[in-house]
């Protein structure tokens, strides 16, 4: 609405009063006042709404059995029927046509999950069914195609340039009512954590988006699409204004692969990392508030090969800023084998950036050796026994430092996180080789220690006060 139309809102309001009390409350609003046209984004609709389709599915799921079931002497002795293997599902969404040459329709992966049949409805009534070309539950982004002619796509806009405040538009199918439009702002950007999906990196909205609207498009005022509505939070399965879509660009980035490969490729640079808290930037003697430390690095990995190392902090990936330990795995979780990944580095106090490039995910980088941690040692330890790593240890000839071998409970280390296994290779920043070194690193009775540890598979800084 334009800034001239807003000030002559008392005067619309006065003259639809009049026209009210004239002509009765049934009777339809004009078109305009004043010679002015009314705002609307009934235009806008007309224009992308038929590229918004809806969605049904059938399909069967195998389900779970007490294996006394399978036998057919204890079905007989006990007069049971035979038991159903498999139970029929049905779903309801929406979709949105990206190619209208090719009838490429962008959905949810969980709209068509197990679906052994799927059903398109557009706009005009026609029915098609659909051919499942890829999905990806990791990002709940699914690809489907349908033979259709004379139909219609809907324009993407740039997601990275959203800001909140942005007026948008959610339209779906919710609860099967057909075809719906609903309106709102972005309420929030890059929403992670949520538990949602494997990679998340959600817009946020308090559009009005209800079981069904999965799969269908957030757009803005121009009608571009700018997301892919997925999730609601709620307590009661209802909306209460907090949405969530998948930024068209990720949509489309996993779009691309489902289509040419038709799965998607994730690759790896080889690094384990941990949130920024107030006690580890304290020890590291920095002022950063957010941001992910880099707690291992695989052996030969990208990261490695580029020279990144435990103990930097990471505060941005492709000048996206980091400013959790989420933020880093959706950031290259979402790039393809051979992209370049520039980090933006703290390390012992000053700056620095560092580019590596994402390499394939091998056996190797899916279950990687047991890594090195950090730690530290003295009074604070009171009541843990430490060892050196001896041959009978798993670890022997791989990584050094010294071993918990027993501890108390209600203790300054037990309360910090320690516990018996776990593998010391690092105090203060120094790497520690055997019980020697470790001793001499902690014979100081003043300050924190900021140690790096080995649990299993795991790797993290702890700091004992």
């Amino acid at each position: 609405m334009q800034i001239d139309m807003l000030c002559k809102l008392p005067r619309i309001f006065a003259s639809l009063a009049m026209l009210f009390a004239a002509s009765g409350a049934a009777a339809a609003l004009p078109q305009a006042v004043d010679d002015k046209a009314l705002p609307s984004l009934a235009p806008m609709l007309e224009r992308i709404t038929p590229a918004v389709v809806n969605i049904a599915t059938e399909g069967r799921i195998q389900l779970k059995q007490n294996p006394l079931f399978n036998d057919p002497f204890f079905r007989r002795f006990f007069n049971m029927p035979d038991q159903p293997l498999q139970r029929k599902t049905q779903s309801l969404g929406s979709g949105v046509i990206v190619d209208a040459a090719r009838g490429l329709v962008l959905t949810n992966n969980h709209v068509v999950k197990n679906a052994i049949e799927i059903t398109v409805t557009l706009r005009d009534g026609r029915q098609f069914q659909a051919e499942k070309i890829g999905t990806d539950p990791e990002t709940d982004v699914a690809l489907i195609k349908i033979a259709a002619d004379n139909l219609v796509a809907l324009p993407s806009s740039d997601s990275d340039k959203l800001r909140v405040g942005d007026f948008v538009v959610a339209i779906g199918n919710p609860f099967g009512l057909g075809q719906t439009v609903t309106s709102g702002i972005v309420s929030a950007l890059s929403r992670s954590g949520l538990g949602i999906e494997g990679y998340e990196d959600f817009i946020q909205t308090d559009a009005s988006i209800n079981p069904g609207n999965s799969g269908g498009a957030l757009v803005n005022l121009r009608g571009e699409l700018v997301g892919i509505n997925t999730a609601i939070f709620s307590r009661t399965g209802g909306n209460i204004g907090i949405g969530f879509a998948i930024p068209i660009n990720l949509a489309l980035q996993i779009t691309d692969q489902l289509l040419n490969k038709g799965t998607v490729e994730r690759g790896f640079v080889g690094i384990r990392v941990q949130d920024l808290n107030p006690d580890l930037a304290e020890a590291f003697g920095i002022t950063q508030k957010s941001g992910a430390v880099i707690n291992s690095i695989l052996p030969d990995s990208p990261a490695g090969q580029a020279g990144l190392q435990a103990g930097d902090i990471i505060i941005a990936i492709n000048r996206k800023p980091v400013k959790q330990a989420s933020d880093v795995r959706n950031h290259i979780g979402l790039l393809q084998v051979n992209d370049a990944v520039e980090f933006d580095l703290l390390r012992g106090g000053g700056k620095l950036k560092l580019t590596a490039y994402v390499a394939a995910n091998s056996a190797a980088a899916a279950n990687p050796p047991p890594e090195a941690i950090g730690q530290a040692v003295n009074p604070r330890l009171k009541g843990v026994t430490l060892s050196e790593i001896d041959r009978t240890h798993r670890l022997y000839g791989e990584v050094r430092g010294v071993v918990i071998v027993d501890m108390q409970p209600d203790t300054a280390a037990w309360d910090a996180g320690l516990r018996p296994g776990d593998v010391i290779t690092a105090v203060n920043r120094r790497d520690v080789r055997d019980l020697r070194d470790f001793l001499t690193a902690v014979d100081n009775p003043q300050g924190a220690l900021l140690l790096r540890v080995l649990r299993g598979n795991l790797a993290a800084f702890l700091v004992l006060k």
